[in-house]
């Protein structure tokens, strides 16, 4: 990339350096079919070295569409001597503003006309310097600011978020100024944003698998008990995933959700054969949950053994996209397997306690909101 850099305050018309490398149209053919343009510049062979821009001569004078009267002085200064050449333009411009109309051309790309005689014409080197330098090929902008994206990859062994975690403490500790901004883009992006509905995605599923339940049940405190096998199964997931070196990413994430909805069948199972006994056969609770785990051990088993069965290509499997999918399947058997161990012994207890809880709730909010009906009614007929 060559720059030129001025080194006059009058610039000379530089209509002749564009016509030799830009793509003006000098004149347009006509035919009964087609219109085809006249673009004027020098050979191929004169592009190949910026050193051709030393041959290049511009004119000095302009002029204006009305006619008036222009003076422009060049001057050059050699090591031996300076000598200022001055010339009045008036009647050579107006003279070169009519050739240029009847030649059919603009002049200049202002409308002002252009003499090309020789007293009009200095070498580019006169009033230009030319210097081989390091630019940009194009200038990126975003919105009306000027943009610069730094794209990186993470070493072996590190992970997105200490990448960003990394990057933003750089920003930090280097002190830009207020004007300048900068956010993630691509996969970094993507990331952020996962990371931050993280929360709100499992909240989510959380809330829609209480308001089922509740009304599958049609009790407050029961689908607290399903529930409660969840925070077990996380814990698996986790587990399974330090344990194996796998990193905690949004694929990970989507089989915690799958998680959500597979472990809770476990106490499903006990909780609605146990439902069932107490108000179709007057059994107590300790009597019922005791049952549904008897009769329902098999049944469990099987289910999370076929689950876990499930997802076991996906941790073992070969081949192209494997490394994306083998953190679904450590997320999905790890929480299997360790709330299967924990949810067996712990959904009977937390039931157990939990109806205990509703019993309770039952005696004491009628009265409770008899004593607020009470406290009132005389305020309000007062």
């Amino acid at each position: 990339r060559v720059s030129l850099g001025v080194i006059s305050r009058k610039m000379p018309n530089p209509t002749g350096c564009y016509d030799a490398f830009g793509q003006r149209a000098a004149s347009v053919i006509y035919n009964p079919l087609n219109q085809y343009r006249v673009v004027m510049n020098v050979l191929p062979k004169y592009w190949d070295n910026a050193d051709i821009l030393q041959q290049v001569w511009v004119s000095t004078s302009g002029g204006t569409a009305s006619g008036s009267t222009q003076s422009n002085t060049i001057k050059v200064t050699s090591s031996s001597t300076t000598s200022t050449t001055t010339s009045a333009l008036s009647s050579q411009s107006f003279a070169n503003q009519i050739q240029n109309s009847l030649a059919g051309g603009s002049g200049a790309s202002s409308g002002s006309a252009v003499s090309s005689t020789a007293e009009t014409m200095v070498p580019l080197s006169v009033v230009s310097s030319m210097q081989s330098a390091t630019m940009p090929l194009s200038v990126n902008h975003q919105g009306q600011s000027l943009a610069a994206t730094l794209s990186f990859n993470l070493a072996s062994g590190a992970s997105m978020s200490d990448a960003t975690r990394i990057i933003n403490e750089e920003i930090a500790r280097l002190q830009v100024p207020a004007t300048v901004h900068g956010h993630f883009a691509g996969t970094a992006a993507q990331f952020q944003s996962s990371a931050s509905n993280e929360p709100l995605l499992i909240v989510a599923a959380l809330g829609a698998v209480y308001l089922v339940l509740g009304i599958l049940y049609e009790s407050y405190v029961h689908p607290l008990t399903i529930l409660s096998t969840l925070p077990s199964a996380g814990v698996g997931a986790l587990l399974a995933l330090y344990l194996l070196g796998q990193e905690f990413d949004l694929i990970a994430l989507i089989g915690l959700i799958l998680l959500i909805g597979i472990v809770k069948k476990n106490a499903i199972m006990l909780v609605d054969f146990a439902i069932t006994e107490e108000r179709n056969h007057n059994r107590t609770a300790h009597d019922a949950i005791h049952t549904a785990c008897l009769l329902r051990f098999r049944p469990i088993m099987m289910t999370t053994i076929a689950a876990a069965m499930g997802a076991l290509p996906l941790v073992v499997g070969n081949g192209y996209g494997a490394e994306l999918r083998r953190p679904l399947g450590i997320a999905i058997m790890g929480g299997l397997l360790f709330s299967q161990i924990l949810t067996l012994y712990t959904t009977p207890v937390v039931y157990l306690y939990l109806d205990r809880l509703g019993q309770w709730g039952r005696r004491r909010l009628p009265a409770f909101f008899h004593a607020i009906a009470r406290a009132v009614r005389p305020a309000r007929s007062s």
